[in-house]
This record gives structure tokens, C-alpha cells and sequence, in this order.
């Protein structure tokens, strides 16, 4: 198979989609891969390291995508590459569909690509281990910004979440008990804040609670226990997911008016519409904006400002789907992985995962059915 590495292009996206250890599982197996002129220049790794485990290095994006069989990147396509797609093409990366720009899916269904969207790849014990690196970078990563969003140059109210002696710590509360907020809570706890979290789920509270030693406060997630704590914190993180679907709006616009001038909310889910009413995302050129004094951070790609960290994590979990694709051919990887099959969002012109074809409107296609006889 010939698979093609292109440069991301979101603002200020610094990872990239595979890095020396991943070409060179895949060219001594026999595939061929095109990787974009110093498509990992910003995750550390030059030119000439793909080229030592055998990449070509090709000198533009529009080569890659022509050429290649197979696209494997980190972001969702952004406009300036929905006509770079090609019919039929595998797109293996980060879609989050139903929280992005519409006209991809339907660019996708048009063109009949295959999206296999690293969100959705789902084991049978229901964890998502693709999603889950860049969920831990992105939680330890909320606290570390919000915590200077809260300084008063940068609009906060001036808080230090760890306090001093004879000063209250700073409050957050994580809304979201799985992997963003676990991460968040071991951040925010190690800074000394007084830490909540709120989930729908009472043995992943109680797993919390044996995990911070008492340390954090698990609260049983509903409209008083949010509203209650949302008002009193000086830092709210939003870590909600729902596979492959919208995020439910949790914080009210009207909640949000209720906290203390200069308080700070980050919503990790915002690539996925977000759990924070008040949230649109953002860029890491202009990541914050006020909405009711309170300052908003909601950057969709947050993960992309630590790439030397973020990609060998992501490619550590991304590189064996990636082989098996390519060794067995989308088709017969995907009947043998349930998995991976899981993963399919686009295929052959239909939507294949039930949470996106319900966000966005289409009709839903199981996928040994949009299969039909490539299946058999």
C-alpha cells in the first residue's frame, strides 16, 4: 500500500501523523511511504529520519494526497484540503465529526472516502485507546493553562490555585470523570487546588476516591450538583465525551453569568461541540474571549502546542491499526478488528457510525452493510 504522511495544516498544529518508528514498520513490510517535506519538523524530527528507515520525502501536500492510497494525519481535513481528498481514499486520523465544519462529512460521503477516525476505535471493555493519549495531554494540559488564564494579566481574577498560607486555594471543578478528568485532577491536586469532580457514574467515583486518597471531592453529576459548584469555582474544566457524538451542554450560558468576574473555564470537549454552552473553539493565536467576564479557553487542538510529547504518544497507540490497514487491506482489517470497525465513520459514499449519522442528519448504514459485497 502507499501511504501518505502530509504536513498539518491547522493553526499553530505542530504534530504529525507518523513518526520513524511507524515508516519503518511499515516499509520493511513492503509498503511504500510518501511523507511531506518537513511534515515533522515541528514534533523534533527532521527530513532525513525518514529518509534513513526508508520514506520519500515528497515536496507537496498535493503529491501526498494524489499519490497515496492510504492518509495518515493527526487533524481532521481543514477546507484548504477537502479538494485534495480522493475518491475512495482511507483517511486515518482525528475526525470528531459531529463537532466540526459539516461540509467535511459531506465531502467525505461524496467522495466515497473512508474515514477511520481514531475517536471511534473502541475495545470491547468500552475504552478508547486512541482517544486516550492525547485525552491525558489535553487534561494535564487544562489545568496548566487555566491556571494561567487566572492571572490578572491575562483576565483572570488573579487566583493562584495553590494558595499560600492563610489564603483560600483556588477552587476547579472537573466536570467528567474519565481520562481528561483524572488527568486534570492529578494536575490540579499537585498545584494544591481544592478539586471536585462531578460524573454520572458512581463506581468511577469511587474508583476516584480510592485514587486521590480523599484528596479531590466526587460529587454524582446533575443540574444542582453542576449549578452548585460551577457558581463557587474559580476554574471549571469541561471533559465530557460522548463517542463519536455532539457533547451534552452541561454549563448553562445562564450559570456561566452567575461565576465571579475573572474566572476561568476551559472546555477540553469543544472539537466536540463542547460541554460549556458559552464555548466556540479557538486557536492557540487567539485562545481565549470574555463572555460575561468569564474568561473562556477553548482551543480544539490543545494537544498541538506539546508535539514532541503529544505525537509519540499519539503514533505509539495509532501505529499498529495503521500496519494492520495496510498489511490486510481496509476491508479484511475492519471484518477482523472489531475495533477498528468501530472506527469507520465514512464509507463508499454512507455514514457508518449511528452518533454521526444522528448529529448530522444522515441516514445511518451499518457497516457490513455499506460493505455489501466488498465485505463478502
Amino acid at each position: 500500500m502507499i501511504v501518505g504522511v502530509p504536513k498539518e495544516i491547522k493553526t499553530r498544529e505542530y504534530r504529525v501523523g507518523m513518526v520513524p518508528a511507524g515508516v519503518r514498520a511499515l516499509t520493511s513490510a513492503g509498503h511504500t511511504v510518501l511523507v511531506e517535506m518537513n511534515a515533522g519538523v515541528g514534533s523534533g524530527i527532521p527530513d532525513s529520519e525518514y529518509q534513513r528507515v526508508g520514506a520519500q520525502i515528497v515536496k507537496s501536500a498535493d503529491e501526498v494526497w494524489s499519490r497515496s492510497e492510504m492518509i495518515v494525519k493527526v487533524k481532521e481535513p481543514i477546507a484548504p484540503e477537502y479538494e485534495r481528498i480522493q475518491p475512495g481514499q482511507i483517511i486515518y486520523t482525528y475526525f470528531h465529526l459531529a463537532g466540526v465544519d459539516p461540509e467535511l462529512t459531506k465531502t467525505l460521503v461524496k467522495k466515497k472516502a473512508a474515514a477511520v477516525a481514531y475517536e471511534t476505535l473502541q475495545l470491547d471493555d468500552g475504552s478508547l485507546p486512541l482517544l486516550k493519549p492525547m485525552s491525558e495531554v489535553a487534561g494535564k494540559m487544562a489545568i496548566q493553562v487555566g491556571a494561567t488564564c487566572l492571572e490578572k494579566a491575562h483576565g483572570g481574577k488573579g487566583i493562584l490555585l495553590g494558595g499560600v498560607p492563610g489564603v483560600r486555594r483556588g477552587r476547579v471543578t472537573v466536570i467528567g470523570g474519565g481520562v481528561v478528568g483524572l488527568c486534570a485532577a492529578k494536575v490540579a491536586v499537585g498545584m494544591g487546588a481544592e478539586v471536585s469532580i462531578l460524573d454520572v457514574n458512581l463506581e468511577r467515583l469511587t474508583y476516584l476516591d480510592d485514587v486521590f486518597l480523599g484528596r479531590v471531592a466526587t460529587l454524582a453529576s446533575d443540574t444542582e450538583s453542576i449549578a452548585r459548584t460551577v457558581r463557587e469555582s474559580d476554574l471549571v474544566i469541561g471533559g465530557v465525551l460522548i463517542p463519536g457524538g455532539k457533547a451534552p451542554k452541561l454549563v448553562s450560558e445562564a450559570l456561566i453569568k452567575e461565576m465571579e468576574p475573572g474566572s476561568v473555564v476551559v472546555d477540553v470537549a469543544v472539537d466536540q461541540g463542547g460541554c460549556i454552552e458559552t464555548c466556540k473553539p479557538t486557536t492557540h493565536d487567539n485562545p481565549t474571549y470574555l463572555v460575561h467576564d468569564v474568561v473562556h479557553y477553548c482551543v480544539a487542538n490543545m494537544p498541538g502546542a506539546v508535539p514532541q510529547t503529544s505525537t509519540f504518544a499519539l503514533t505509539n497507540t495509532t501505529r499498529p491499526y495503521a500496519k494492520k490497514i495496510a498489511d490486510m487491506g481496509l476491508v479484511e482489517a475492519v471484518k477482523s478488528d472489531k475495533a477498528l470497525a468501530r472506527a469507520m465513520n465514512t464509507y463508499d459514499g454512507k455514514v457508518t457510525y449511528e452518533a454521526v449519522a444522528k448529529d448530522l442528519g444522515y441516514d445511518y448504514v451499518p457497516l457490513m452493510d455499506a460493505l455489501g459485497a466488498k465485505g463478502r
